[in-house]
């Protein structure tokens, strides 16, 4: 079986550093808030470019925090996208704030900012964009519209760790900015894990103290805050991965080459458009396809495991259908659209060409079966029977 993601054969790449590290904790005797997350703090802080990291226990916790040091509760709105993580909803409702939905931009999946205008009320407090897999959010736009109303913009950078924007990597635009490390991030820890960014020094003092019970000192509440802290296994572990994300994002890229050379011009295919003045870093390969739930069981049959990042927008799910949206005049019809066309391929940097190769060519070989008068001239330029 091809497996879409694979964070154990990310482990065996580099498994005696990683051994290594986990050993050097677990003899150090300090386990929580020891120096492997401090140093990871002020690693990951400069690769970003930005002054200061606060790890916390996930992807969730980060956002969570970033808006309660941006002071953003009950009774605010905050816009964000449908098409995400749930985790980028979820942690807006826990910080006691409403979700407000746009659209996107359908070429990109990301935030469409001609939408952030319309959207914003006396209540809006923030703007989350979502770098979504692996592709920048067009910031620019989004950066102007938020500082003409006055509004902290919070990176949500959990599927963007590397990408950049004219010159910047990602997480470096905002107020604050937000990454997790679930193992199949392009950096992933060996189980959960999050991190907060900033340059502001108040926030990220506020952040600090929000992650552990609001302390400034030991035992001494000054605020009310919760307990999400980056342990030290898993700090030292991404240490380790740190050192090799530009080389692993590189194997991504090298990767996704594949799959844009191989599937371009086939008919009823579209590969991800690439946006100009910035760099992807493929944390998923996504395709869209009309026929996509045919193709997905014809792949399974070729031992391809294939997802669906994400069948259902946010603002459907039983859980959040109550809103978002406050009127009928601005629709989510393009994030509806791509949740019943869009198609994850398997990504990851020990994938291997020559199993990209092979994706590519069943996936062209499921094309032609369906559609053999459009498709033969370009099998036969390839040589598939």
């Amino acid at each position: 079986m091809i497996l879409c993601a694979n964070p154990h054969a990310q482990y065996l790449s580099h498994k005696s550093e990683i051994d290594d590290a986990v050993a050097r904790v677990l003899n150090s005797g300090r386990y929580i808030l020891g120096q492997e997350v401090r140093a990871f703090e002020e690693e990951f802080a400069e690769y970003i470019d930005v002054a200061h990291g606060i790890g916390v226990g996930n992807g969730t916790d980060a956002i969570l925090l970033a808006l309660a040091a941006c002071g953003i509760g009950q009774g605010a709105e905050v816009i964000t996208v449908s098409h995400t993580a749930v985790a980028t909803v979820s942690a807006i409702v826990m910080a006691g704030a409403a979700p407000v939905f746009v659209d996107i931009e359908q070429d990109f999946f990301t935030m469409d900012p001609s939408g952030l205008e319309h959207a914003i009320t006396p209540r809006t407090k923030a703007i989350i964009p979502v770098h979504l897999y692996g592709q920048a959010v067009d910031m620019e736009p989004v950066l102007a519209i938020a500082k003409k109303h006055g509004l902290p913009v919070i990176e949500d950078c959990a599927q963007a760790h590397g990408a950049t924007y004219k010159n910047g990597r990602v997480g470096s635009f905002g107020a604050m900015a937000c990454f997790s490390f679930y193992p199949t991030k392009n950096l992933g820890a060996l189980g959960d894990g999050g991190i907060v960014v900033t340059n502001d020094s108040s926030l990220a003092a506020r952040a600090r103290m929000l992650r552990e019970y609001g302390w400034a000192e030991r035992y001494v509440s000054h605020i009310k805050g919760r307990n999400t802290r980056l342990d030290e296994i898993q700090a030292a572990v991404l240490r380790v991965k740190l050192r090799h994300l530009e080389q692993d994002n590189s194997k991504r890229v090298r990767l996704a080459g594949i799959y844009d050379r191989g599937l371009a011009g086939i008919s009823r295919i579209r590969v991800p458009e690439k946006r100009r003045d910035a760099t992807g870093v493929n944390h998923l390969y996504v395709i869209r396809c009309g026929e996509r739930d045919e193709l997905i069981a014809y792949l399974s049959e070729k031992g391809i495991h294939v997802l669906v990042h994400y069948p259902v927008p946010v603002h459907l799910q039983p859980a959040y259908a109550y809103g978002g949206i406050r009127d009928e005049n601005r629709s989510l019809r393009k994030t509806e659209q791509t949740a019943g066309e869009i198609l994850s391929l398997p990504m990851y940097p020990e994938l291997g060409e020559e199993t990209a190769q092979y994706v590519v060519d069943e996936i062209r070989r499921f094309i032609s079966s369906k559609h053999p008068e459009t498709e033969l001239c370009l099998l036969k330029e390839t040589g598939i029977r």
